[in-house]
């Protein structure tokens, strides 16, 4: 039952969440500035820090207010701003730094298909091929390239601060090879092979994620003589043999590509080798207001859609495979341990 008070506060409350894009775009303009970066231990005034930034003082003070009152940043009562544990999120110096994860999701297409929310949700699918004219992407790699290196800096940055937690996370003992699949960059399978000097490994994407894989998996790199890296698509085809699988946070995409990329794992895989599949979950309390949101925009973009714990307990025991345990990786992430039956 409502009480007097919440009855109260609704009006503002649904006032401040239709004015959501405001507060996005303030986090953006703020990233895209470098006021985090610009602003050290030491509170500044907004005419200082306009100058270091190149910006208007007054307008920069209204978007530092904007800012400060959903707690990135906060103003001093003499008029100065100082970092809160938010605002040093959006220094790309920060080890935990979230810059280039609120690029991404403030993109510049991102503002074009929100609105057509509506749409997909009558029609099931996603809006972006109707907007663009191209698939995900293919637009993202051909016509917008800024955004492309967006989401890479992004997804490299989550599966570096993620790598370790899986780590920590997986007893591999006795293990020998470990293949990640569809692992970007190679965060986690670099965080793998340093853990476990003996263990061998394998990174598949696509071309163009992994002719930049991290460079301690490239020629000269430290971990080179122990990893091969493949370029192909886990939709199509995965030409690769090892004791583990690793497949962390790709199984988003329709249920036909999803389903395809565990059914090639199960070609792929000896009888009794384990499968890690690793997700964030929508019905997760703790994160469900980003995950419903990334949710959302899985469907405007690619079609796609985060998973409940039954959702991808279903993809995985229909793809034939075994499941164990599901265990949380960390505050967001987490594991299904499966192996692959005789």
């Amino acid at each position: 039952m409502t009480t007097v008070e919440e009855a109260s506060q609704s009006p503002m409350r649904l006032r401040e969440l239709v004015f959501g894009a405001a507060c996005a775009a303030a986090v953006r303009a703020a990233a895209r500035l470098g006021v985090a970066d610009a602003l050290d231990d030491t509170p500044m005034s907004a005419e200082d820090l306009a100058a270091a930034v190149k910006t208007q003082p007054l307008t920069l003070r209204r978007l530092l207010r904007a800012l400060s009152s959903q707690g990135v940043f906060t103003e001093l009562p003499d008029g100065t701003f100082a970092h809160t544990d938010m605002s040093r999120l959006l220094r790309e110096d920060d080890p935990h730094s979230l810059r280039y994860i609120a690029l991404w999701c403030t993109e510049p297409w991102t503002w074009n298909v929100w609105p057509k929310l509506d749409e997909a949700v009558r029609h099931g699918r996603n809006v972006f091929e109707d907007v663009y004219e191209a698939e995900f992407f293919t637009y993202l790699n051909q016509q917008a390239p800024e955004s492309a290196h967006v989401f890479n800096r992004a997804m490299t940055t989550s599966s570096e601060q993620s790598a370790r937690d899986v780590a920590d996370l997986l007893d591999l003992t006795g293990v020998a090879s470990v293949a990640d699949i569809g692992g970007g960059h190679g965060q986690v399978v670099a965080s793998l092979l340093e853990k476990h000097p003996d263990m061998h490994g394998t990174l598949l994407d696509l071309p163009g994620v992994v002719e930049n894989a991290d460079p301690r998996l490239r020629d000269g790199g430290s971990l080179a003589s122990r990893v091969r890296i493949v370029a192909g698509d886990c939709r199509e085809d995965i030409p690769v043999q090892a004791d583990v699988y690793i497949i962390k946070n790709i199984l988003e995409w329709d249920d036909d590509s999803t389903r395809r990329a565990l059914a090639n794992v199960r070609k792929a895989a000896r009888p009794g080798a384990r499968v890690v599949v690793i997700e964030n979950l929508v019905d997760d309390t703790p994160s469900m207001k980003f995950t419903t949101s990334m949710d959302l925009l899985l469907l405007l973009n690619v079609g796609g859609a985060k998973h409940t714990r039954l959702s991808m307990v279903e993809r995985l025991t229909d793809a034939g495979l075994v499941l164990g345990e599901v265990r949380p990786v960390n505050a967001y992430l987490h594991a299904f341990e499966c192996t692959v039956p005789a």
